[in-house]
């Protein structure tokens, strides 16, 4: 091989590491609901294991989340735990139009530590603890559900000094689990692996639909490894593993 030949040899090998760049595994920053921390891990082992993409998440309540998208933050996936912030964040320019989807339901439970306190709505009517655990409203749609419960039972005004928020679901369920609170609403998805306490597992006849939505926000509109993911969410591998965790879809709720 002269010299020319391998001068081009060396320059098609830098082409070829060049254009072959875009493959090389990429992280993605996704912010994500509190109640779906665990069904999330799951997932995101799936998909690094298929892709080799490495997902880096960010756990907290929804309202919090969007108000850090709007102030820059880096988060590129948002999978909310409402419908409203994600249809928000394209509305004002946060994320793209026509990625937004419904990717779980949520189902709400009250929950105790205590395997004999919680015996359905019969426990909130009789009013027999200190305190209870709910998220906060404002930014948490599972302390709005929890709420709506309260209030379609007709205990609300009687439960409201009893009631200790906390800033996630997460820390809602922080508060029951460690006693702060003897009982709280909780997401099905936090306990339902857990085999200790008693639970009442809420009607869904009694809140609104907790329909959670996913978007791709603009810092990931052209990142290829976002949008994978975002594909991989609406799929059949990551639905089954929210069934595990008794998240139902827009279709059986």
């Amino acid at each position: 091989m002269t010299f020319v030949d391998r001068v081009i040899a060396l320059g098609l090998a830098a082409c070829a590491i060049a254009n072959a760049s875009p493959a090389i595994a990429a992280d993605i920053n996704v912010a994500v609901a509190a109640n779906f921390t665990e069904p999330a891990k799951e997932i995101a082992t799936l998909f690094e294991r298929k892709t080799g993409n490495k997902v880096v998440f960010s756990f907290g309540a929804s309202g919090q989340f969007y108000t850090q998208i709007t102030q820059d933050a880096p988060f590129q996936v948002f999978l909310s735990a409402d419908q409203e912030r994600p249809e928000k964040a394209v509305s004002e320019g946060f994320a793209v139009p026509g990625s937004r989807f419904t990717y779980a339901v949520g189902k709400l439970v009250l929950w105790s530590r205590d395997p004999n306190l919680v015996k359905g709505e019969s426990t909130l009517k009789d009013g027999t603890f200190t305190k209870i655990a709910i998220a906060n409203p404002v930014a948490a749609p599972y302390g709005t559900a929890a709420i709506e419960t309260m209030k379609a039972l007709h205990i609300y005004d009687a439960l409201q000094p009893k009631i200790v928020q906390g800033n996630s679901i997460a820390q809602t369920f922080q508060f029951v689990d460690t006693g702060n609170a003897e009982l709280g609403f909780v997401a099905l998805s936090q306990v339902i692996e857990r085999k200790e306490g008693s639970r009442w597992l809420v009607s869904n006849k009694l809140y609104s639909p907790i329909k959670q939505d996913a978007v791709l926000l603009k810092k990931g509109a052209d990142v290829e490894a976002a949008k994978a993911f975002l594909e991989f969410v609406k799929g059949p591998e990551a639905a089954a593993v929210e069934s595990k965790f008794g998240y139902g879809t827009p279709e059986t709720n």
